[in-house]
């Protein structure tokens, strides 16, 4: 018997993440008690604010820091996080979704943070975001998500929700497969050494405060490659241009999903998260039927792959089965405008059913 809580846990730890730093909150209370067991280091902060300013200052040393918050928490984290995403400071932040607004129900999942996440960094930058569906997800997708940080230099979140964290299943551990550790080895440069000056793949060398071979400088305000605030000249609007462009332009690198297609099918069932089981279920009970349909289950959720444009684009009706009011996930994708290609299932307060969804998609 296990959830993914102690899952997502150990597989950050065993990608080389080696510092948790967090202020415990429901449904997120797992994460801080299982990472008082498996972290090199652990701190408890007096707050959310501080727990993200520490991680901050735990980053630039050079150390990769994890926290795990819900809603309220990531609120209060927000200004922080995009000082982070400036300075480019990996870190990974594991955000358990409830029942909202505000405190809402706090031991009810739902998958209502989506939009926030999306323009969560001022000026709409992106912001890659994993979200496990099961307990296999939440230990690839934890690597993918160690890696992804130290890689491109930017702090990436492992979106989940309550059931998926708290409840528990039984479970055969030896189904996991052997994840590699992330080491943060600096990159070859061309000399002289800048702190923001990005080769071809569009991510500077990193070094941390404390080495003893460069001054390491790192700078939240619009800055140039030496970090240096510079305000309006072509080389700091570029520097900010390549924060966008760096998870962009190599989305593919990071970008997972899973398609069940069937020949012939005009249907297609879209779901990411917790959803994705329920949608499992409906598309049997459909196909048990005989009627066709496929089914996609998103796991890079933002930013948005043309990979997942295309698969929707191929077909005559998207069914999109999520736990919110009005599909956040379709929004995104269609907007709020209504469109008869786009049908959604939706619940709020309690998960959807398979019948819930079979009943939308026909």
């Amino acid at each position: 018997m296990i959830d993914a809580s102690r899952i997502i846990t150990e597989a950050v730890v065993q990608s080389g993440a080696n510092v948790f730093i967090g202020y415990p909150i429901t449904p997120s209370n797992l994460f801080y008690s299982y990472s008082k067991e498996r972290f090199p280091e652990f701190l408890a902060g007096p707050d959310e604010i501080s727990v993200i300013q520490w991680m901050c200052g735990y980053s630039a040393a050079g150390k990769i820091p994890v926290t795990a918050t819900a809603f309220p928490g990531l609120a209060l984290m927000t200004e922080t996080l995009n000082m982070a995403y400036m300075m480019e400071l990996p870190m990974v932040l594991i955000i358990t979704q409830r029942l909202g607004p505000s405190t809402g129900s706090a031991t009810t999942g739902a998958q209502g943070d989506l939009k926030f996440l999306d323009g969560i960094i001022s000026g709409g930058f992106p912001m890659p975001i994993f979200s496990p569906s099961n307990f296999n997800d939440a230990w690839t997708l934890s690597n993918e998500a160690v890696k992804t940080a130290v890689k491109f230099r930017t702090p990436v979140i492992i979106l989940t929700s309550k059931e998926l964290v708290m409840t528990q299943k039984s479970f055969d551990i030896n189904s996991l497969e052997d994840l590699k550790k992330v080491t943060q080895k600096p990159k070859a440069f061309e000399a002289p050494y800048q702190p923001y000056k990005a080769g071809d793949d569009m991510v500077p060398t990193f070094y941390p405060l404390g080495n003893n071979e460069y001054q390491a400088r790192f700078n939240a305000s619009t800055h140039d490659n030496d970090g240096l605030i510079k305000k309006g000249t072509t080389e700091s609007l570029a520097n900010t241009w390549r924060l966008r462009e760096k998870l962009e332009k190599r989305i593919d690198e990071y970008s997972f999903f899973e398609l069940d297609a069937e020949d012939g099918a005009d249907n297609l069932i879209v779901t990411w998260g917790v959803s994705a089981d329920a949608s499992k279920d409906a598309v049997k009970l459909i196909r048990n039927k005989g009627e066709k349909v496929s089914l996609l289950i998103v796991k890079t959720i933002l930013p948005i792959s043309q990979q997942i444009f295309d698969i929707i684009d191929s077909y005559k009706t998207v069914t999109f089965a999520e736990e919110n009011m009005k599909g956040m996930f379709k929004e995104m994708i269609f907007g709020k405008r209504n469109n008869s290609k786009v049908k959604t299932a939706t619940k709020f307060g309690s998960m959807l059913t398979p019948s819930e969804i079979e009943e939308i998609v026909n």
